[in-house]
């Protein structure tokens, strides 16, 4: 059974940073590209950050350019996205995702498994 399991959400303020973590079990992680998405209450849920099974090539929102950096460790199993110079518009559910190689980092479609989801919260 595959599970993505994300942790590091929470409250803070402009200009604030924070770290999140996904921990993946059940799958052979290093097979897979993996993906940050986020879903602000009433919009649609949007890509973030992705990055391949190498760790090598990244991707990256036009909005978190220069602020948000996604690593990946195959070693842990585990895919991180670190938050700088948040803003109030960052405020959102963060999901962590998996998809298996090939195809478009972009699209929700792609991704096979996902996490529960992490509460980010950025007050003014």
């Amino acid at each position: 059974q595959v599970q993505l399991v994300e942790a590091g959400g929470g409250l803070v303020q402009a200009g604030g940073s924070l770290r999140l973590s996904c921990a993946a079990s059940g799958l052979t992680f290093g097979s897979y590209d993996m993906g940050w998405f986020r879903q602000a209450p009433g919009k649609e849920r949007e890509i973030v950050a992705a990055i391949d099974w190498s760790g090598v090539n990244r991707y990256y929102a036009d909005s978190v350019k220069g602020r948000f950096l996604i690593s990946r460790d195959n070693a842990k199993n585990s895919v991180y996205l670190q938050m700088n110079s948040l803003k109030p518009g960052d405020t959102a559910v963060y999901y962590c995702a998996g998809k298996r190689l090939g195809g478009s980092y972009y699209h929700l479609t792609e991704y096979d498994y996902w996490g529960q989801g992490t509460q980010v919260t950025v007050s003014s």
